[in-house]
């Protein structure tokens, strides 16, 4: 899987396309009237949707759109600064409701919002944000999942790090989920249909007496997943889990 890096351009130019400040690219130059930033972005994430991070190119957001590839450089210089623009577009899409009562409910909610956005846009997965250039939908994002703890009487700095807990188990959750649905596609075969193809090579190998609690757990598992793994049950049973370890912390602070 290729790996893109948000900021791996020129953080000055995100940051003018992200915030559409007046020193972006194109100033001063005319452009084509049909043609924007804004649909150069919706150009490029609807071919990453359909084709992966990889698929995606300056001429063939140019060719999706009908334009010539230098006519993108008026707006976008290149696709480094178009992902950063690409990914804060995508943040603008969670869901944000009147805030649940209980705080677990509110975090959950993120957790699941979060979930369905990696699964909307799979290619999210495939960049880096260790430097993330950050727009103003990442931002509004973000202040609005603080709000989900802001009430638990935590520090600034563990609000954060309770966050970026849930978010980060989300995000490795979706992970899991999004390759074993790549490789379905591509092998044409489903989880469950795999393992029944190679059970009897397996119940070989797996002896009970050699390995009894493998053997024991790894059949009750599978008959209650229908396959090795199940990744939406491992992504709502992680989420309460860490739920469970946020309770304990914000009472131990108390």
């Amino acid at each position: 899987m290729a790996i893109e890096y948000s900021g791996g351009g020129d953080p000055a130019r995100s940051l003018a396309l992200l915030w559409r400040t007046h020193d972006g690219p194109g100033s001063g130059r005319k452009g084509r009237s049909d043609l924007g930033v804004d649909r150069i972005v919706r150009a490029g994430i609807e071919i990453a949707d359909a084709d992966g991070l990889a698929a995606l190119s300056m001429r063939r957001v140019a060719d999706h759109l009908g334009v010539g590839t230098m006519s993108l450089y008026t707006y976008v210089p290149g696709k480094a600064e178009l992902i950063d623009v690409m990914l804060d577009t995508v943040y603008g899409e969670t869901a944000r409701p009147e805030p649940e009562s209980d705080w677990r409910g509110r975090l959950a909610q993120i957790a699941r919002e979060n979930w369905a956005l990696y699964h909307r846009h799979p290619w999210m997965l495939q960049v880096a944000a260790g430097r993330a250039v950050v727009g103003p939908n990442a931002i509004a994002k973000y202040d609005y999942e603080l709000g989900a703890v802001a009430e638990l009487g935590l520090a600034e700095v563990e609000m954060d790090s309770v966050l970026s807990l849930v978010l980060g188990h989300t995000e490795a959750a979706a992970r899991r989920s999004v390759e074993m649905a790549q490789v379905e596609q591509r092998s044409g075969m489903t989880d469950e249909q795999w393992w029944r193809a190679h059970a009897p090579l397996l119940s070989r190998l797996l002896d009970p007496q050699r390995y009894p609690t493998a053997a024991r757990v790894g059949a009750a598992a599978g008959e209650a997943h229908g396959s090795a793994h199940n990744p939406e049950h491992a992504f709502e049973f992680g989420v309460q889990r860490i739920l469970d370890g946020i309770e304990t912390f914000v009472a131990s602070r108390r």
